[in-house]
């Protein structure tokens, strides 16, 4: 299961679902400012910037956890400790999804590596800022059952349906998704339940 389909998964089911059981994707700005953003991150190598190494786009994957793919940074410094940081495009805030997303990371190098790793970062390109994160028990315990729910949403091939929230229309699946007819009550939204039920 890729990584980036648990940031999905957290920030809406039904995306998540639309790209793993059914295959749709979409662009919009906010994809495009997203690839930007990791440009110089999805470059594969390493550089050494003030005595800490810097591992960009590093394979990463958990047999545990069903989970792969790959970090945009991790930084190893000279005790050996890991953290990854993780590129988004927009200004400095916490979400509950970047976070799991970056603590699954921390939760492949732990597994690849054999070694705690305690913090990562994400660093927001909008606003050049950097946000710790602490990798907590509780943290941990949300990214796992998340993850073990996301493998059972893409097992049964479920597509759930829409709930319309003001994000969605932000979203890059907005016109795949349709969620202001198939969460709207009435006859749309019946045929759509009758259309999406597997």
């Amino acid at each position: 299961m890729p990584l980036s389909l648990l940031n999905d998964f957290l920030y809406c089911q039904r995306r998540a679902a639309l790209k793993a059981v059914e295959g749709q994707w979409g662009e919009n700005v906010h994809t495009i400012r997203g690839d930007l953003a990791h440009e110089h991150a999805d470059l594969p190598g390493y550089e050494v910037a003030k005595g800490v190494k810097l591992l960009r786009a590093l394979p990463v994957f958990s047999e545990r956890l069903g989970l792969s793919g790959k970090c945009d940074i991790v930084e190893r410094y000279s005790d050996g400790s890991l953290s990854p940081v993780e590129y988004k495009k927009g200004k400095r805030r916490q979400f509950e999804n970047d976070d799991a997303q970056l603590c699954a990371q921390a939760l492949c190098l732990e597994e690849m590596f054999g070694r705690p790793v305690k913090y990562g970062a994400v660093f927001h390109a909008a606003s050049k800022r950097r946000r710790e994160v602490e990798f907590t028990a509780e943290l941990r315990k949300t990214t796992e059952d998340a993850v073990a729910e996301l493998h059972q949403l893409v097992e049964t091939g479920t597509v759930p349906l829409a709930v319309f929230k003001p994000a969605c229309e932000e979203c890059s699946l907005y016109r795949i998704c349709l969620p202001q007819i198939t969460s709207r009550p009435g006859s749309l939204a019946r045929a759509a339940e009758d259309l999406y039920r597997t």
